[in-house]
């Protein structure tokens, strides 16, 4: 048997199975290391949802409410990177359709300079209705035909026959709007891909996707404002899905917002949803808004007591009972406030969608309260909806091929380069020691006095003619299992001790005449580590954020996002509790210790090298990004989701840590944001 393990050990050849040098199994505390992350990060979000819960029960005064609106409205904004200063919306009516009971306006206006906004303002009759008209914002789900799509035309439609004025508008990477166009020309992403792919470079820019489509929303309101034929006092807004999520955003943030309606979308960040089903797509993921205690009934309680109406399904996969759960929350509160009956419920037995019976409920309820008329509607079986073609408002079907047209992805270039800027001010007038505190502040990367020493158990030692080696598994924190692999030279003092992380897992270089091997016939002693959520605790079968572009981490990536966490910070910390160990349970006294890394997990070694600027002699990165800048300037990217800081742009880049730790740092084929070899200077 220990014959056979030599032989596995010391003569296996690269890319031998992985279950070869397996740690977990038979020694795991865990009942799916696969799921380690998942069960671990879920874990400390139940902890948020006990404080948020103990904090809302404590606010029951009118002042406390009061306070307690404005500091989440201000932390919303900051975390969604504020928002663009106003600037001329150059509105262009591109067409006009007269239907049955109603007209309908063809509109492109800037929501910022050359980045256009598509859009449909459905009248009601004027030989019916008299203008000035109450009006609806209706933001679109994500259906890729946008503001053609058959419900929310419905919808407008139904508006517009019942005396309402009805704006639908195109969020980006929908209807005529999609943001990324390959360099053949084509516009391939949209929809949840689009949003995903722009919340990555936004999220280095400490910016969501969310703000943007925020702005577009907050921008359609003042078109509707400047028109002569709305009543500016009476606005309101209604979607279903991702036009929900837009809505409980909109009606929070804007007290213009007299009258909301979100649908198929309220429920709780805390609850099912991202335990059933986890994080949806970018914009829906706030930073830190767990660990801050902003949950989807705060989107309602932000607005009390004006007037709200929760539009839900039975059978959604926005879970209706958490639903529920935060409509009377919210309505607890609007009863504090005085008015419990603004806030309200309409639930259809159905799936998740703008269906009939909510379209009606949502017209009666902006009937009620932005005209005042209290009186049933229901939709008729010949409304006339126009269809996608006909509601078409750009020549071509896509704003960015209208002369000049700016995407999300220039507008984020644009303060990427401001950014730059002013870090390279910033970091000339600035100590280094403070600034290298506040690089750790935001990875989230404490000093390694803080950090917990490890429980370690030795799970199996192999002799070999030249080195042993040792199945370890650290365990740094409840719930976190780290297996290891060591490699001792035998019968020579080493001369140097190497921790050794791939992005890929320990395995990946262990092999018989591979680079560990190498080390370990150089006299250096190698402890091979699989930081969390790499290797044998590696998630599988995620699917929701496109592997392809975002890796396996995308939806776990999202769960620390929400905690305020960076995978990038954590996983620094284990480095250096691991390198710790080592340095003091088995490296001899003056012997150096060195890091080597092979991958994204390069940003990981950068963070914990200049945290500990004294740990390590020599740092080794393989096939590093060359920086987050660049992901931002080629906007698309793969695999750089996990690798993420939020707002790191605003202080510091990858080369800015390079250059802090100077001739200890070689570089070895490094990488550009779509893993393409780089030839230029780092």
């Amino acid at each position: 048997m220990v014959s056979t393990l030599v032989m596995i050990v010391l003569s296996v050849t690269v890319g031998a199975p992985a279950d070869d040098w397996s740690v977990l199994p038979g020694h795991s505390q865990l009942k799916d290391p696969q799921s380690m992350m998942t069960n671990y990060l879920l874990g400390q979000i139940a902890e948020a949802q006990k404080r948020w819960r103990e904090a809302y029960e404590k606010r029951t005064t009118v002042e406390e409410i009061r306070q307690h609106q404005e500091f989440l409205k201000r932390e919303f904004l900051r975390r969604i990177g504020g928002l663009p200063e106003r600037t001329p919306l150059n509105p262009q009516v591109v067409g006009r359709l007269q239907r049955k009971g109603y007209l309908v306006e063809k509109i492109i206006f800037e929501s910022q300079p050359r980045h256009f906004v598509t859009a449909v303002l459905f009248l009601p009759d004027p030989a019916k209705y008299q203008p000035p008209y109450a009006a609806v914002l209706v933001p679109c789900g994500h259906s890729n035909e946008s503001k053609g799509y058959k419900e929310y035309a419905a919808f407008a439609a139904l508006c517009a026959s019942n005396g309402l004025a009805a704006l639908v508008f195109d969020p980006i990477d929908q209807g005529e709007r999609h943001q990324w166009r390959n360099p053949d020309g084509k516009f391939t992403l949209w929809g949840t891909a689009g949003h995903n792919m722009i919340g990555v470079g936004s999220i280095l820019l400490g910016r969501n996707t969310a703000r943007f489509e925020i702005w577009d929303g907050i921008r359609a309101i003042d078109y509707l404002q400047s028109r002569p034929d709305i009543d500016p006092q009476k606005i309101g807004c209604s979607g279903i899905s991702g036009g929900g999520t837009q809505t409980s955003y909109l009606m929070a943030l804007d007290p213009r917002i007299k009258a909301a309606a979100p649908g198929c979308y309220i429920c709780s960040l805390y609850g099912r949803l991202i335990r059933e089903n986890g994080p949806q797509d970018a914009e829906q993921n706030i930073y830190g808004q767990l660990a801050l205690g902003m949950d989807h009934a705060d989107y309602c309680i932000m607005r009390a007591p004006a007037p709200t109406l929760l539009l839900a399904a039975t059978r959604d996969f926005f879970n209706i009972e958490d639903t529920w759960m935060s409509f009377r929350l919210a309505k607890r509160v609007y009863g504090r406030l005085g008015y419990p009956e603004r806030m309200d419920l309409a639930e259809t037995d159905t799936e998740h969608g703008f269906t009939v019976q909510l379209r009606e409920a949502s017209v009666r309820f902006m009937l009620r309260w932005l005209l005042g008329r209290d009186e049933p509607v229901f939709e008729p079986a010949d409304l006339d909806v126009p269809t996608a073609a006909e509601l078409q408002c750009t020549p071509q079907g896509e704003v960015m091929l209208l002369d000049g047209a700016r995407s999300v992805y220039d507008l984020n270039r644009d303060y990427a380069q401001e950014l730059k800027i002013r870090r390279e001010n910033l970091w000339k007038t600035t100590p280094l020691e403070k600034l290298l505190e506040r690089v750790a502040e935001i990875a989230g990367v404490r000093p390694l006095e803080d950090l917990p020493r490890p429980d370690v158990t030795v799970c199996q030692t192999v002799n070999g003619e030249t080195a042993t080696l040792e199945k370890l598994i650290f365990r740094p924190e409840p719930g976190i299992e780290l297996p290891a692999l060591i490699f001792t030279p035998k019968d020579r003092q080493p001369k140097s001790g190497v921790i050794y992380i791939h992005e890929d897992g320990k395995a990946t270089d262990a092999g018989k005449g591979g680079p560990i091997d190498e080390l370990v016939q150089q006299r250096k002693l190698v402890l091979a580590v699989d930081l969390r959520g790499l290797g044998e605790t590696q998630r599988t079968g995620q699917t929701y954020f496109r592997p392809e572009y975002h890796g396996p981490d995308g939806q776990d990536f999202y769960l620390a996002y929400h905690l305020g966490k960076s995978y990038v910070g954590m996983r620094a910390e284990d480095i250096l509790v691991v390198a710790r160990w080592l340095k003091e349970e088995r490296l001899p006294a003056g012997v150096p210790l060195e890091l080597v890394s092979v991958g994204y997990l390069n940003s990981s070694a950068l963070h914990a090298a200049v945290r500990e600027r004294d740990l390590f002699q020599h740092i080794h990165l393989v096939r590093p990004l060359i920086s987050w800048d660049n992901v931002v300037q080629l906007g698309f990217s793969k695999n750089r989701l996990v690798n993420t800081v939020h707002g790191a742009l605003e202080v510091y880049d990858l080369p800015d840590l390079v250059r802090v730790l100077g001739e200890r740092v070689t570089i070895q084929d490094p990488r550009d944001a779509m893993g393409q070899e780089w030839s230029g200077h780092l």
